[in-house]
């Protein structure tokens, strides 16, 4: 019973967030829904016993939703001190926010407890003391290791290929030569002047 509620609260808050990550019009806003989206979707996946996947899900994504909030602070023009204006109105909304999330995170831990994960595992075709990371492990480098192996290579193709995009010569710049820097004494650097009271120094 218990595990049924969580499923449903998550699976609707994840739709909900989602829906408000979409609909919000300040690009902050629809960062912070899709955090709140990651961290329901990494309840589902504790339910069903994929607690790596749901760390995996909060520390990858979550952190790369940070560095996205981060240059979507560095790309738009935001106002803070209009954001900061009315901070102190949103305590209220937020203090609430904070204590749902700490009960999902307990219905979550009682919903484990109920049974719900040792249902999952009685279903999955591994055994049951077998951890989940290592099952997973186990099942990407052996059956789908080149199905891996080529994801790595798109995303080292990709890599390259942003470099190359983004690499550009500009013919206002002078081309730095290493050889002449390291041939490069102080005798040919500095010159001693001594110049007159009230005369400048000639370049």
């Amino acid at each position: 019973m218990i595990e049924a509620f969580a499923f449903y609260l998550f699976a609707t808050i994840v739709v909900a967030s989602g829906v408000l990550t979409i609909a919000a019009r300040n690009p902050v806003h629809s960062v912070l829904w899709l955090i709140l989206a990651f961290f329901n979707a990494a309840g589902l996946f504790l339910l069903l016993g994929a607690e790596f996947l749901a760390f995996l899900l909060i520390i990858v994504y979550v952190g790369a939703v940070a560095v996205l909030f981060l240059f979507v602070v560095m790309m738009l023009d935001v106002d803070f001190a209009a954001l900061r204006a009315g901070f102190a109105r949103y305590w209220p909304f937020a203090s609430l926010l904070a204590i749902g999330l700490l009960a999902e995170l307990g219905f979550t831990l009682l919903a484990r407890s109920a049974g719900a994960i040792g249902a999952a595992a009685k279903a999955a075709p591994t055994a049951p003391d077998l951890p989940n990371i290592e099952a997973l492990g186990n099942v990407l480098y052996t059956r789908y290791l080149y199905v891996f192996e080529g994801a790595g290579l798109v995303l080292l193709v990709a890599m390259i290929g942003a470099i190359v995009l983004t690499h550009r010569k500009r013919g206002d710049l002078r081309p730095q030569r290493i050889s002449d820097q390291v041939r490069r004494r102080p005798k040919d650097a500095v010159r001693n002047m001594s110049p007159g009271v009230g005369q400048g120094v000639e370049l």
